[in-house]
């Protein structure tokens, strides 16, 4: 079975099955397993070069949104067409954050080919795990898939076991530094999983943008710094967007020193299968309790000036 992944967390789940061997084509930010990943021919592009533009640049560019409006993403129909897939897995969840479902079904409707589409929605963390089970089942491993499921809701119940009875910190998760916008979808379970208590956003809810005003009138103990699609390193170049905010050292969080910056694109913005790593990583760094390996800084590090 040929399959073209155009979406990061579909890729995350084809590794996931085992069934890399049979990715014929990805998106250009598809990177797990690195060496897994790296020999699969490159189907998408980007309009926009978010390294050089700020965070402020890349919302306006999008159309004033993180979650909205013109998508970051092109997609190199000829290329898609000569793959020939059995298989394309894609999403209808952000306009934004990969390739558009109606960009891809026109696409797909000029092949001449037999092939299938697949769009992935989750908003919940069982949502995301149920995806797994979808995926497997489409490409014949459904009996794989469940038996990954379990074991990655036995590793969430490990988190929440380990943490139970323990107080829970007040915790903001920012998905986007300018104009701030708290996390939303699986990451305010993933937060209540490791035993905090998210603030600004429900399970499951489409977020937009919020207030300065709003972040400093929660009060939170511990704030989340995990922009969408910038690893470490990218969101490190702009916490100023941050230290210069009317009395940002004012906030509990900042006076304690449990400010953190997160490997979003990795554990907390794409809705795969690691996700379930990202919960264990907010216990360790909430509670220091450990259910799995020990944090790295890759994956987590205290915000400067800690």
């Amino acid at each position: 079975m040929r399959i073209v992944s155009l979406l990061p967390a579909a890729t995350d789940i084809v590794a996931e099955l085992g069934l890399s061997a049979q990715l014929a084509g990805r998106t250009h930010e598809c990177d797990w397993p690195p060496g897994e990943v790296a020999r699969v021919p490159v189907v998408t592009g980007a309009d926009l070069d978010q390294d050089a533009l700020t965070s402020r640049e890349i919302s306006e560019a999008v159309g004033g949104s993180a979650h909205s409006g013109s998508s970051l993403y092109t997609l190199d129909t000829d290329a898609l067409a000569a793959l020939r897939p059995d298989v394309v897995l894609t999403q209808d969840l952000c306009e934004v954050c990969a390739v558009s479902y109606e960009k891809v079904s026109r696409a797909v409707r000029l092949l001449d080919a037999d092939t299938r589409v697949l769009s992935l929605e989750p908003r919940t963390l069982d949502d995301v795990l149920e995806c797994l089970v979808t995926v497997g089942e489409l490409l014949g491993v459904r009996d794989r898939a469940e038996r990954r499921r379990a074991e990655l809701e036995a590793r969430l119940l490990r988190v929440r076991t380990a943490v139970a009875g323990l107080d829970r910190p007040r915790v903001v998760a920012i998905e986007w530094l300018d104009p701030l916008w708290p996390a939303g979808h699986w990451v305010p379970e993933q937060i209540t999983t490791a035993g905090g208590r998210p603030l600004l956003a429900e399970p499951g809810e489409h977020t937009g943008p919020t207030t300065w005003e709003a972040v400093r009138a929660a009060q939170p103990d511990v704030v989340l710094v995990l922009p969408c699609g910038f690893p470490p390193e990218r969101t490190l170049q702009e916490t100023e967007l941050l230290t210069r905010l009317p009395d940002w050292t004012d906030l509990p969080a900042v006076r304690s020193g449990r400010v953190w910056v997160l490997d979003g694109p990795s554990y907390f913005n794409r809705p795969g299968p690691r996700v379930v790593r990202g919960a264990e990583v907010l216990a360790q760094i909430l509670h220091g309790v450990g259910t799995g390996e020990a944090v790295t800084p890759a994956e987590a590090r205290p915000f400067p000036g800690r």
